[in-house]
């Protein structure tokens, strides 16, 4: 009975894990670092590694459903994980010898900063359901002639004054979405990058595979977010970007940690049998939540995240 409770709890926590790391582009490493301390009692080092080595089949089941549905950036996911690889064995190394508590609390701080501004830019943008919503009706009655060209020229007015075009809202294919429900969102436009975008990607992963490698988590804490300041990707593309970058930076981490001796296979694989198909619920939920929604859990996420790294690490968690 013990074994199933051992096994069964972790199975029933990876699962809402997965829905968060496919709906939000994390690995999920805050949710089990606890997890894996109180269900299991391991070390904060074997929790850590843990974490890191369920990130890796949590994230590949969270990108395939993203690369189906088309909401991600490949090209700019894969810059962000070779970035990461090269620094993430460097905070596995500083973990092993180095006290965390420091790094633990900067970490935090610097989570807790990307939540406020998460919030911030969710509070400021429009809300766009009704005006995506009015941009779909135009182009699907221009299209099928259920109303005139004049007509839906007024809607598409009306939506444009609104400022009903931000990030993650086109109409292309509105015709193929308007049989969907009104709170669906499109597929967004890939967006056009440069070189310069993916050097800047690059530098992105090198800051999230340091902390990958050092708590224990994938790094998308930090990669969605200045994805979203420096590159000016949309949060509807960002998450399913992030996971093939975390599903890419994770692996050296893994590695090393597994020569270590410090990953709990048994714990790992109880939790992954939740998290995988968590994961694909996630991405789907991408393409039915709002850019604005998605933003305010987001930030939802990174406080709870600021609050279990500072309680973990301060062993309050047990």
């Amino acid at each position: 009975m013990d074994l199933f409770l051992q096994f069964a709890a972790p199975a029933l926590a990876g699962i809402f894990v997965g829905v968060m790391s496919g709906l939000l582009g994390v690995g999920g490493g805050t949710i089990m670092v606890p997890i894996f301390r109180l269900a299991f009692g391991m070390s904060p080092l074997a929790s850590t590694a843990t974490s890191l080595f369920a990130i890796i089949p949590t994230s590949i089941s969270g990108v395939a459903s993203h690369m189906r549905a088309k909401t991600c950036v490949p090209k700019l996911g894969v810059a962000l994980g070779i970035g990461g690889a090269l620094t993430s064995p460097v905070g596995v190394w500083l973990a092993s010898v180095s006290p965390g508590w420091l790094v633990i609390v900067v970490a935090a701080l610097v989570v807790g900063l990307s939540a406020y501004k998460m919030f911030k830019k969710a509070i400021k943008a429009p809300r766009v359901a009704l005006s995506c919503r009015k941009a779909h009706t135009a182009d699907a009655a221009a299209t099928c002639g259920s109303a005139s060209r004049g007509e839906a020229e007024d809607l598409r007015t009306e939506v444009r004054g609104a400022s009903a075009f931000p990030t993650g809202c086109t109409t292309t294919g509105a015709l193929a979405d308007a049989s969907e429900p009104a709170s669906s969102n499109p597929i967004p436009a890939q967006p056009d990058l440069t070189r310069k975008h993916y050097l800047q990607g690059a530098g992105i992963g090198l800051v999230a595979g340091l902390a990958s490698g050092y708590v224990g988590v994938g790094g998308g804490f930090i990669m969605v977010p200045m994805m979203l300041a420096l590159l000016s990707i949309p949060m509807s593309l960002a998450a399913g970007t992030s996971l093939i970058a975390i599903m890419i930076l994770a692996i050296p981490g893994v590695v090393e940690q597994a020569i270590l001796g410090n990953v709990n296979y048994f714990a790992g694989i109880s939790i992954v049998v939740g998290t995988i198909p968590g994961a694909v619920i996630g991405a789907r939920l991408v393409r039915v939540i709002p850019e604005r929604q998605l933003r305010f859990a987001f930030g939802g996420f990174l406080l709870v995240a600021t609050v279990l790294l500072v309680l973990n690490e301060f062993g309050i968690l047990g």
